[in-house]
């Protein structure tokens, strides 16, 4: 197949990028690298510097392939920008996505696989957490991949969009090349921090609440391997061959609390990570766990990397020069 991937120079994204290369299926990156890296786009790979809010750019540069289906990655995801500039959020994800797909409704482009999140679920009742929990986004980035969903459920009615929304949980780790990884300026997950820490480039790792009803007091979050998620895309577009629209969890299915992570941190690294507690985030829930089944039923998909091989190929990546 011709994919064309959005985004395709960011964290996922470009892990996406390798994992279809290798099946022999032919890539095109969109990517306007306001926050991705041009270094992590191999260079076979055919690549157009291109921003999702420029529509007249955009059909242009697409009408220069014959795209089978979509992988849109472009969006900026960090909660706390988008709580300090909403209008940055609305403007760029929700206008972008809709510049996107009116590019595919133009080009006859009828499959798009969707970056989505477990934000949506806001504090949910129900842990682990399936497709049929209510949906009760607290932050402007997740209310615009609500509002993208939104989107494509209206263009699947107008124009028969297949489309497969994926809801992640906590994306995590790095190729296990250690070429490409896991970069964000400012970096605001978990992992890296503490890789960050153990390194000597941050002086601690803030753990912000030890008070939760967990067993250690600290959140507990489901990390998936980031070439877990990249092979559930394809899957996920193999899936719209033959199969009408859906929406999906990826999770592994387990949880580990911020003290386990830093613990095993400690463990893989060697190295002592000093952590300060402080007042608990608001909207911190303090328990996120995906329920899978519906990705295993649908999709085939199954998790194959657990907490060591995400922390260890994070760390790989972070020992890498380039990094």
């Amino acid at each position: 197949m011709n994919i064309l991937v959005t985004g395709g120079a960011g964290y996922i994204g470009s892990h996406t990028v390798r994992l279809l290369l290798g099946r022999g299926h032919n890539v095109i990156v969109f990517d306007n690298l306001s926050r991705g890296h041009i270094e992590s786009v191999p260079q076979n790979v055919r690549f157009e510097k291109v921003d999702m809010l420029d529509s007249g750019g955009l059909k242009a540069a697409m009408a220069k392939y014959e795209i089978d289906a979509a992988i849109h990655f472009a969006a900026f995801a960090y909660v706390g920008e988008s709580v300090e500039n909403p209008g940055l959020y609305y403007t760029n994800n929700v206008t972008g996505s809709i510049n996107l797909i009116n590019a595919l409704k133009e080009n006859n482009v009828g499959r798009i696989v969707f970056s989505s999140t477990c934000s949506l679920y806001g504090n949910p009742e129900n842990v682990p957490v399936s497709e049929t929990e209510s949906l009760k986004p607290i932050n402007p980035y997740a209310k615009t991949k609500f509002m993208i969903e939104h989107v494509l459920s209206d263009f699947k009615t107008s124009f028969g969009l297949k489309y497969v929304a994926l809801r992640y949980f906590n994306a995590a780790g790095a190729d296990f090349s250690g070429e490409i990884g896991e970069s964000h300026q400012p970096e605001p997950h978990l992992i890296p921090i503490v890789l960050q820490t153990a390194l000597g480039q941050r002086e601690k790792v803030m753990v912000f609440g030890d008070d939760y009803p967990t067993a250690d007091g600290t959140c507990i979050r489901d990390y998936i391997h980031v070439n877990d998620l990249a092979g559930a895309h394809l899957l996920a577009l193999e899936y719209l061959d033959e199969n009408d629209s859906a929406v999906i969890n990826l999770g592994t299915g387990t949880g580990y609390s911020v003290k386990e992570i830093i613990g095993k941190a400690r463990e893989i690294t060697g190295c002592e990570i000093k952590v300060e507690i402080a007042e608990r985030r608001a909207g911190d829930p303090a328990s996120l766990i995906a329920d899978n089944k519906l990705a295993r039923s649908l999709l085939g998909w199954i998790p194959k990397y657990g907490l060591t091989e995400v922390i260890a190929s994070a760390y790989k990546w972070h020992l890498n020069p380039n990094y």
